[in-house]
């Protein structure tokens, strides 16, 4: 079920169509919860997109529609210094701008997830053991400073994925630097609703397997 409704989703956003031949009210209403969301989602990268037009432009921040959300992706060098797991103090106007945008109404009912990620050259002057213990603290420390600015520590969890989940060729500087990233994602909420509402109709799950 779960998987369903993450294709659907996937599907709506990439501007493919779903036809149902024999539509029931439960499809009917699974339409209208992905329209709804698309469209929450829209609103929101278009606040992103503005209000954090300054460091888009300067290619500090990237926003994003992918399978997994809406991502925030910021460059690690904006908010770290190298090998580091302590925010910049130059880096907290920016993300207060994100907290902005992460309790608006369109946003609040909404998980997040933020992620770390690191390239691929080992750990050497540095604490921590390995790229995954730093990915996971980068990733910690954002979420504390989201909590201290007000966002509800309910709506989110982090992960630290290392070196595993490059986004570009490590064997060049640009290509580590972009892999070098910490990514806050808006999670789409319809899963959790028609997730739940299914746990109530049986009958349903039967007629889908």
């Amino acid at each position: 079920m779960r998987n369903l409704i993450l294709i659907s989703f996937i599907l709506f956003i990439s501007g493919c169509s779903i036809v149902f031949q024999t539509p029931r009210r439960s499809d009917i209403e699974r339409i209208q919860y992905l329209e709804k969301e698309l469209e929450e989602l829209r609103r929101t990268r278009s606040l992103l997109e503005d209000k954090l037009s300054q460091e888009i432009g300067d290619k500090k921040v990237r926003v994003s529609m992918e399978e997994k959300g809406l991502v925030l992706t910021f460059v690690a060098e904006v908010l770290f210094d190298s090998g580091k797991a302590d925010l910049k103090n130059e880096s907290l106007p920016i993300l207060d701008k994100v907290v902005e945008i992460l309790n608006s109404k369109d946003v609040i009912e909404h998980e997040i997830g933020i992620e770390g990620h690191t390239d691929n050259q080992p750990i050497k002057y540095s604490r921590w053991k390995s790229n995954w213990e730093l990915s996971s603290q980068r990733a910690l420390t954002v979420l504390h400073y989201l909590e201290k600015k007000g966002v509800d520590p309910k709506r989110m969890f982090h992960s630290g994925y290392g070196e595993y989940r490059p986004v570009a060729s490590n064997a060049t500087s640009k290509g580590r630097q972009l892999n070098r990233r910490v990514e806050i994602v808006i999670l789409p909420k319809l899963v959790k609703k028609i997730d739940k509402k299914y746990l109530n109709e049986p009958k349903q799950e039967e007629e889908l397997k």
